[in-house]
């Protein structure tokens, strides 16, 4: 099928998940994870009605920000190293991988530098997995609170994760299950630079499992776009 087709496909069994959680279709927003593709294929998908997409690597943002010609917001969903951020800051709208106290800091004093805030999401790591970034769950609270007492510039605006893969989406339902509980924790936080609206959960492979558990943003790649050409892989920075 073509981009264009994949993207209503997705999108239909975005909504029958959406509607199984009690929500309305638009309440869950796709990013098109642009990962190795070219920027023809962006465009496609633009066409097709994505608002969002998202990069791995700065680089690769640095590198595609001037040939997308459409109206996009871009996002940051990779790890992000401190001597990076000054590369991104005025052009995405959301870094996902926030992991760290010293991470939000570096974002908040070039957020500042900017003139802007950043919005950002907290990685969590609910699996523990050695080969993923992001926190033990139990160390989220205070990271939060210290980000909100260090970083006026950034703004938080919820929790983002990477479940394990398997083949079978009932096996890491619990992870999306424990992040939702921890979201709707922090979420009862009054402060102003914490504004809980966005969890982020969900790729191709599990995105309808973690929308069934309150996900409201899925980051799919390989299912708009097809496999990725690694032999395309950039060097890093």
């Amino acid at each position: 099928m073509s981009i264009t087709q994949n993207i209503e496909e997705i999108r239909g069994r975005m909504a029958q998940a959406a509607v199984r959680s009690g929500r309305k279709p638009e309440d869950v927003l796709l990013i098109a994870v642009t990962k190795l593709h070219e920027p023809g294929e962006i465009e496609e998908a633009i066409a097709a009605g994505v608002t969002d997409i998202a990069e791995n690597k700065v680089q690769e943002i640095q590198k595609k920000f001037d040939q997308i010609h459409s109206p996009v917001n871009w996002h940051l969903i990779g790890h992000l190293q401190t001597n990076k951020v000054k590369y991104i800051i005025d052009k995405v709208v959301m870094i996902h991988s926030v992991d760290s106290v010293h991470l939000a800091q570096e974002i908040d004093k070039r957020a500042a530098a900017a003139g802007k805030t950043m919005d950002v999401l907290l990685q969590v790591n609910a699996a523990h997995e050695e080969s993923k970034f992001g926190l033990d769950p139990k160390d989220v609270p205070q990271v939060f609170r210290e980000i909100l007492d260090s970083c006026p510039n950034v703004k938080i605006r919820g929790l983002m994760h990477i479940a394990p893969w398997s083949e079978d989406p009932e096996e890491i339902r619990p992870y999306f299950k424990e992040v939702k509980d921890l979201f709707d924790t922090l979420a009862a936080v009054e402060h102003p630079n914490a504004d809980f609206k966005y969890l982020s959960m969900g790729m191709s492979h599990d995105f309808e499992t973690a929308i069934e558990e309150g996900a409201n943003i899925i980051r799919v790649g390989t299912s708009i776009f097809g496999e990725r050409d690694y032999s395309k892989k950039m060097g890093g920075m």
